[in-house]
């Protein structure tokens, strides 16, 4: 297993719950995230900037 720390930018939603579902779908793509947290937001370009740590499995 292998971890990584990813940067992703993601379109605002409509709601919290939106916006966290979107969030954890883009992160998936990189790998299982471990922990994410949302470090800025861009109101005019409508998207907001997630950190996070994922992990994936070591190719056998």
């Amino acid at each position: 297993m292998t971890t990584h720390f990813i940067t992703a930018e993601i379109d605002l939603q409509e709601t919290p719950t939106e916006l966290q579902k979107a969030i954890e779908a883009e992160l998936k793509k990189q790998g299982e995230p471990l922990r994410w947290a949302v470090t800025s937001v861009d109101t005019e370009q409508e998207k907001a900037t997630v950190e996070a740590v994922v992990t994936t499995a070591n190719p056998e």
